[in-house]
């Protein structure tokens, strides 16, 4: 059983990450606008050892959105920390203010405008779920 430790340890060291927020640049994805970014702090495509979970802060400016769009094989939890703002989530609208968060399926249309006078910032988790080969998402991530 000590053995298997040690394996377990030495794996964790290589995948495993402690990183700052400030070594991240601020990014728009297509599909945000007026000032709508986010840090990608852990995914696929930048984090060795990450497979399907994607991490991020986003930081919307006063009158920055992201337009309506729907993931066809992943879901979300979007959870805010300052500011206000309006989330669509397919037909209803709700407002959005610190200690709120939101699970959003795949598939759901969802769209999100910082509708208050500072900036909405909130933190993105994103996982995949198992697909079948060529299913695509749809809209802006």
């Amino acid at each position: 059983m000590g053995h298997e430790n040690e394996h377990h340890d030495a794996t964790a060291a290589v995948t495993s990450q402690v990183r700052e927020l400030a070594e991240f640049l601020w990014e728009q994805s297509p599909g945000h606008f007026e000032g709508a970014y986010s840090k990608i702090l852990v995914s696929a495509q930048t984090t060795p050892g990450a497979r399907f979970l994607d991490f991020r802060i986003s930081s919307y400016e006063p009158k920055a959105y992201v337009q309506s769009h729907a993931h066809d094989a992943k879901e979300q939890i979007y959870y805010f920390l300052e500011g206000e703002g309006l989330l669509e989530l397919g037909s209803t609208r709700q407002i959005v203010r610190p200690r709120t968060f939101a699970f959003i399926p795949p598939t759901l249309p969802h769209a999100l405008h910082n509708t208050g006078v500072g900036n909405l910032v909130f933190f993105v988790v994103t996982t995949a779920l198992t697909r079948p080969a060529g299913s695509e998402q749809t809209g802006p991530a």
